[in-house]
């Protein structure tokens, strides 16, 4: 009788194996914050061909899907894959093969850290860094290339601003690109002391030396996104919108891409020139596995760190000075009415009150009310009072890095004052606008961690936990309202919500397992999280 009943349930046994679906990838036994219309969460997922089968409880996919591939994830919290909504990926790239100027606490640091790299690399025909911010500096000031031009009299050394809106170069640089004092430049500045250049351009003026280093080569390119992929997988991220190439180098990743050498899904933001709209306004919007290319970069303004963004009053720091715009009026205008007869987004870069004014009524202009167009305001930090409500009237969305806040929050009460500070750096204002908010870092401008976006986000706070009641809390965004913005609401900024942004059964099985949960974990605790592994389309990219 025993015997019988054993090979009764080995037959029901072996029925059951058979009726189960296969899966290329079954994870279970986690927390999974699906993101989905209801922030649900379920215990396990079956995946296969890059997508995903099905979600639920662990009893129901464990019974229903088999893998050779089974993943007990014993507890531990699984978020889709993080999405970056504005980030410089190819320029985050060279900045890991340049002189790293971030933090750095004065000219003498800079001096310090340009000998040491050029001790690594000895005879490099050039020298670029970037990263550093005159704000941390003694007395704040712009530096200037007086110990550049002694030490490197005959190669050029070009340093660029945090914010990459100003840079410091050396004479030599400065006679390569043939810039002269007095010389005049639309939307930017050559800055001199006692007629003579102090090697300090702003804004359009640093475009004056972008001819004399030359490009990489492609095999230079392709190491260098290699090593960019490797850290953003490492952090969890996913997607990536790159705001601002331009079509040579969207070519050269495209081709990477479909060779299976970059493995990163990108959204694309063309650069504001002739080229690019000759080559993509007759096409329309470009879509491949792994990138789309939905919109233009438009630069409305600087950044306030150099104080080029564009305010409806002076700086409270620089009487009688307010800033300006990086193109006509009437330029802007007329690409927006141009690309209000295409499918694409118009995305622009503006910080200043008077920028942002001045791009959301060309916006509304050609939007005329509620849409779908998606067109973008990227940053969105100063805004005036009066001109919240023209995000919601034309459904423009606000595409805003969190760590900008809690970056400048020590000194931009210094640049605006603190009663126009208040609308500054407005997440929550901004969110509530059309109920939806997409963020992002801006890296290499700012650090690329996603968990320094949550905790500035969240809490509003630096690295540091500084301040300890957050800086201006009423624009804290909650947990659920930070994770959407990381994930569905920026892929939806990017026209890829039906593809990824959230774990639901069909879309691209794109998600980190993580060994905090950021639904839960402490404010000290958020950026010890790390991740355990990252999955792309199914396949593992980051962990053991």
């Amino acid at each position: 009788m025993f015997i019988r009943l054993l090979i009764f349930s080995c037959t029901l046994w072996l029925i059951s194996c058979n009726n189960k679906q296969t899966a290329d990838l079954v994870i279970h036994h986690a927390v999974i914050y699906t993101v989905d219309s209801t922030f649900s969460q379920a215990e396990a997922m079956a995946v296969k061909d890059g997508k995903i089968l099905a979600i639920g409880t662990n009893n129901a996919i464990l019974q229903s899907y088999q893998s050779d591939s089974m993943i007990d994830a014993k507890g531990k919290a699984i978020f889709p894959g993080f999405i970056d909504a504005h980030a410089h990926f190819v320029g985050y790239a060279g900045s890991l093969f340049q002189v790293n100027l971030f933090d750095s606490k004065s000219i003498d640091e800079i001096i310090q850290r340009l000998e040491a790299f050029t001790k690594e690399h000895p005879g490099k025909p050039y020298v670029i860094g970037s990263g550093w911010d005159q704000n941390k500096f003694p007395g704040k000031k712009f530096p200037d290339n007086k110990l550049l031009n002694q030490l490197y009299p005959n190669i050029p050394v070009i340093l660029e601003r945090v914010d990459g809106h100003a840079c410091l170069a050396n004479q030599k640089a400065l006679d390569m690109a043939r810039v002269v004092p007095g010389q005049k430049i639309n939307g930017g500045e050559i800055i001199t002391e006692n007629g003579q250049l102090t090697g300090i351009l702003v804004d359009n003026a640093t475009g004056l030396l972008s001819n004399i280093i030359p490009p990489p080569s492609n095999t230079e390119f392709e190491t260098m996104l290699l090593a960019a992929q490797k850290n953003c997988f490492e952090q969890g991220l996913t997607t990536i919108t790159d705001c601002g190439l331009n079509y040579p180098i969207v070519d050269k990743i495209d081709s990477l891409q479909k060779a299976g050498k970059i493995l990163m899904r990108l959204s694309i933001l063309l650069s504001d020139n002739k080229e690019n709209y000759d080559r993509y306004l007759p096409k329309g919007p470009y879509k491949s596995d792994l990138m789309s290319i939905t919109g233009f970069k438009l630069f409305a303004d600087g950044a306030l760190g150099s104080r080029g963004a564009c305010l409806l009053q002076p700086y409270a720091d620089q009487p009688g000075w307010s800033g300006f715009l990086l193109s006509p009026i009437s330029h802007f205008d007329s690409i927006a009415s141009i690309l209000s007869k295409t499918k694409f987004q118009m995305c622009t870069h503006a910080i200043g009150d008077s920028a942002n004014r001045v791009m959301l009524t060309i916006y509304n202009k050609y939007l005329q009310g509620k849409n779908d167009r998606r067109w973008r305001i990227e940053h969105a930090q100063v805004i005036n009072p009066a001109d919240f409500a023209l995000f919601g009237k034309a459904s423009i969305i606000p595409s805003v890095q969190p760590t900008h806040a809690t970056s400048d929050m020590y000194w931009a009460e210094e640049r605006l004052g603190p009663e126009w500070l208040k609308t500054a750096y407005a997440n929550k204002q901004l969110l509530q606008q059309n109920g939806w908010i997409a963020l992002g870092t801006d890296f290499p401008v700012e650090d690329i961690s996603p968990f320094k976006t949550f905790l500035a986000a969240v809490f509003r706070q630096d690295a540091k936990g500084f301040p300890a009641g957050g800086f201006q809390p009423d624009n804290a965004l909650t947990r659920e309202e930070a994770i959407r913005g990381m994930t569905i609401w920026a892929a939806k900024a990017d026209f890829l919500e039906n593809e990824t942004g959230s774990l639901e059964k069909g879309k691209s099985a794109d998600f980190i397992l993580l060994t905090n949960d950021l639904m839960k974990v402490d404010a000290k605790n958020v950026l010890t999280t790390k991740v355990i592994a990252t999955y792309s389309r199914g396949k593992k990219v980051w962990g053991e």
